[in-house]
């Protein structure tokens, strides 16, 4: 049975605004229900353990979505979520793959997150895949090759676009603009036409995905990956 680490954030508050932030629903909700119904064995994960933060405007009408209609319905599912391990005790030799779902959340606890650092080149040093999408593959900025190398250069990444952010309104809240930041470690960014279109982009056993539109086409992308290594 393939088992596939999920991490999430566990960061709540957007900057100094007073607004909430966490996790965004679909960006879990989908990727949960690929890899459950392809029959994997999912272990949640963040780097404070236990119920991690959903961002509350993921739950407004205009964002719910089949997935997390599906997710609020299933009490197994939110009891799990409700007990995520604490992500220093994980370790990659447990896993075949790692997921790590989006939501504005990560840009600040998990970008310079040692351990999730740890499991993202501990995963690729094994040949194990590792997945991101939306604002997740901020986990990659600090991430760094055998050779000390910025893990992106040269690699074909995406993630949440300067140009979404603008969408969202808050270019000038975020710790940093995950295009710019993904294009100054030497990462070839790439996106789709359209903002908010799904998009998802695979470099060797790295895989990403621009936006929540992306989530569930960057879970099946990541199990075409886990195919392939047989």
């Amino acid at each position: 049975m393939m088992k596939i680490l999920m991490v999430l954030t566990s960061h709540d508050r957007m900057g100094d605004t007073g607004h909430e932030t966490g996790f965004w629903l679909e960006e879990f909700a989908a990727p949960y229900y690929v890899f459950k119904d392809a029959g994997a064995e999912i272990t949640l994960a963040s780097p404070k353990g236990g119920l991690p933060p959903v961002d509350p405007n993921s739950q407004a009408e205009e964002a719910l979505t089949e997935e997390t209609r599906r997710f609020e319905a299933d009490d197994a599912a939110k009891a799990q979520l409700a007990e995520t391990r604490r992500l220093s005790e994980v370790e990659v030799g447990d896993f075949d793959a790692v997921f790590f779902p989006g939501g504005h959340g990560p840009l600040w606890d998990l970008t310079g997150d040692p351990d999730a650092r740890r499991l993202v080149e501990g995963f690729l040093a094994a040949e194990r895949p590792v997945a991101a999408v939306c604002h997740a593959p901020t986990v990659l900025l600090e991430a760094r090759t055998p050779a000390g190398e910025p893990l992106v250069k040269g690699r074909k990444v995406t993630g949440f676009a300067n140009s979404e952010e603008e969408a969202v309104g808050l270019s000038q809240v975020v710790p940093h603009l995950l295009e710019d930041a993904l294009q100054a470690q030497g990462a070839h960014y790439e996106r789709s036409g359209d903002d908010f279109a799904p998009f998802q982009v695979r470099d060797g056993l790295l895989v990403t995905g621009q936006n929540p539109a992306s989530s569930a086409p960057t879970a099946r992308l990541l199990l075409e990956v886990l195919a392939d290594r047989g």
